[in-house]
C-alpha cells in the first residue's frame, strides 16, 4: 500500500511525515523505518523508529534506491512502515513517468510484503501522474 503526502516545497509535509512515524511506534508490533536524504530529524523522531540517511551510502539512481529498500525489506520481515521523506530527491526521480514507474514498483513491494509505504513528494497533488492521485492522503 502506498499513501502520499504532497505539496510544493515548504508547505509542511515532513512535519505529517515525522507525526506519522511517532504516532505508528505507538500501535506498532513490528518495525517502523524512516528514510531522508539527511539526519537532521534524529531528535524529531521516537528512538523506536529506525532512521536510515541514505546521503551515506552511494545511491544514485532509481535502480540503486530501489534495489537499496528491497535490501532493507530482506533484512527485517517485520518492517510494517517505511516513511520516505523527500521522496523525489532520495529515489533519484525526475520525470513524471519515472513516479508513474516508481509508485507501481512500490505497490508491488507493499502487497507482496505487507509493507505500508508513506511518500512525502515536492509536487502539487494536482501534478501527480494518474496512478497517484488516489493514493495522496494529505495535499498541502
Amino acid at each position: 500500500m502506498v499513501q502520499i503526502i504532497a505539496g510544493k516545497k515548504g508547505k509542511g509535509k515532513t512535519k505529517y511525515l515525522l507525526a506519522g512515524a511517532n504516532e505508528a511506534i505507538d500501535k506498532a508490533t513490528g518495525s517502523i523505518v524512516y528514510i531522508d536524504k539527511n539526519g537532521k530529524h534524529m531528535y524529531e523522531l521516537s528512538n523506536k523508529v529506525r532512521l536510515i540517511n541514505v546521503a551515506e551510502f552511494p545511491i544514485r539512481s532509481y535502480n540503486a534506491f530501489i534495489g537499496f529498500i528491497c535490501g532493507i525489506i530482506s533484512q527485517d520481515h517485520d518492517i510494517e512502515v517505511i516513511y520516505l521523506d523527500s521522496f523525489l530527491t532520495v529515489a533519484h526521480l525526475e520525470e513524471a513517468e519515472d513516479l508513474t514507474q516508481a509508485i507501481d514498483d512500490f505497490e508491488k513491494l507493499g502487497e507482496k510484503y505487507g509493507i505500508r509505504f508513506v511518500l512525502s513528494i515536492s509536487r502539487d497533488p494536482h501534478m501527480l501522474p494518474a496512478n497517484a492521485v488516489d493514493k495522496v492522503t494529505i495535499g498541502l
